[in-house]
């Protein structure tokens, strides 16, 4: 792929750079106002993707486009939002507002490759950049916990897990012989390290899994109650926000 920012402000298209390179995007030219960008396309072949700046030093950058015939893509990078409509006329991909926040970037880079022929994918580096964006589906998920029991360590594996819960400020792990654990963790932190496909949060204190759900109750107020194997402790309910969502998650 052919990269080029356009962008009058050079310390700005240098962090733009670095930014870009961390997504293995390299970035063969820099141009700084609508005359130069003119001359640099009139003189050489177009690249695939465009980092267009709107307001340059010498005029907007629509010029460039109302003189020249230019086929590549546009990711548009401007403090300014209300030229989004007359941008997204032209051939392009995205409209990102500065400070532009990386993670934008990286999903925008994303749109880019996505229009792309399958082997023009590949040469892309397109599976680093699904890597960056924590991609569900190559997501390396939590398979089991070491918790601390006096001077000794037990470790836990996903398999042995009823559910997660939490009381009086602290985060525990019920297993299927009735037993509890507390581990150094919280229910926020566990719902981006479980497979998502095997763990619902269904309220702001249980996670559980699919396979430790025995029954399914109506409760009060539009909510659900779970029935676990073996936990008892307290009645597991789905919040009422929640139900919706579960009742895909369960299929």
């Amino acid at each position: 792929m052919t990269t080029i920012i356009i962008e009058d402000e050079k310390p700005a298209a240098r962090l733009l750079q670095r930014k870009l390179g961390k997504l293995n995007v390299e970035v063969g030219v820099m141009l700084h106002s609508v005359e130069e960008s003119i001359e640099w396309f009139s003189m050489n072949e177009h690249p695939d993707l465009i980092f267009l700046d709107i307001q340059l030093s010498d005029g907007l950058s629509f010029e460039i486009f109302e003189k020249m015939d230019i086929k590549s893509a546009v990711i548009f990078t401007t403090a300014y939002d209300e030229y989004a409509l007359k941008a997204f006329k032209l051939n392009s991909i995205d409209y990102l507002l500065k400070p532009i926040d990386e993670d934008d970037l990286e999903v925008a880079i994303l749109k880019f490759t996505a229009r792309l022929p399958k082997q023009e994918r590949l040469n892309l580096d397109y599976a680093e950049i699904k890597k960056m964006l924590l991609n569900p589906f190559e997501k390396n998920y939590k398979k089991r916990f070491t918790v601390k029991i006096g001077q000794h360590l037990k470790v836990i594996s996903i398999e042995e897990i009823e559910c997660f819960f939490s009381e009086n400020k602290g985060t525990y792990i019920h297993t299927f012989d009735n037993r509890n654990y507390l581990i150094e963790s919280t229910l926020e932190v566990l719902e981006q390290e479980l497979n998502p496909t095997e763990f619902y949060r269904i309220s702001r204190k249980f996670i559980v899994p699919l396979k430790a759900i025995k029954e399914i109750v109506v409760y009060s107020n539009s909510r659900l109650k779970v029935i676990l194997p073996t936990y008892k402790e307290e009645e597991v309910v789905v919040s009422r926000e929640k139900v919706s969502n579960f009742k895909n998650w369960i299929g």
